[in-house]
């Protein structure tokens, strides 16, 4: 395949959209966790209790609590406490939750503006690495189309 074949040329306008459907994926992904913080926040919000957990487990991905609510029934999200950074395994917490799910609890003073830093940098590190791959992928695909239609001198 020479390359200004179109075949070529071809490859190089799929490989400047995939990037670009990654990159909008990853944009769109950061989106709906930040609407998903703030949805959670208002839930709780809208039916609030309060109590003091223990924090039973700390691991990449989530943070395990353990606590009691008024009714004497222990509960412990599956799902971890939401706002965990700077937990640590054996603290007492302060949470806030909502009284109609109580597995949906979240540190006490915490709310969802805390997840616009990690989905803001995740968007903007990803249009930084997906900015310049796309501008060459789209140079190599549109400078093939450049070397093919050299015009023909009228008269030859």
């Amino acid at each position: 395949m020479s390359p200004t074949s179109p075949a070529n040329e071809r490859a190089w306008r799929i490989g400047a959209w995939a990037v670009l459907g990654v990159a909008a994926v990853i944009t769109l992904l950061c989106a709906v966790l930040v609407f998903a913080a703030l949805r959670n926040d208002r839930a709780i919000a809208a039916n609030p209790g309060t109590a003091t957990a223990q924090v039973e487990q700390v691991v990449f991905d989530r943070t395990i609590i353990r606590y009691e609510t008024p009714d004497g029934v222990a509960h412990s999200p599956s799902n971890g406490v939401l706002y965990p950074d700077g937990l640590t395994a054996g603290q007492l917490v302060r949470i806030e939750y909502d009284t109609t799910n109580p597995d949906l609890a979240k540190v006490a003073g915490r709310t969802w503006l805390l997840s616009l830093l990690p989905a803001g940098t995740t968007v903007l590190f990803s249009w930084l690495v997906a900015g310049p791959l796309l501008w060459w992928l789209r140079s190599r695909a549109g400078g093939t189309l450049r070397r093919r239609a050299k015009p023909v001198a009228a008269g030859t």
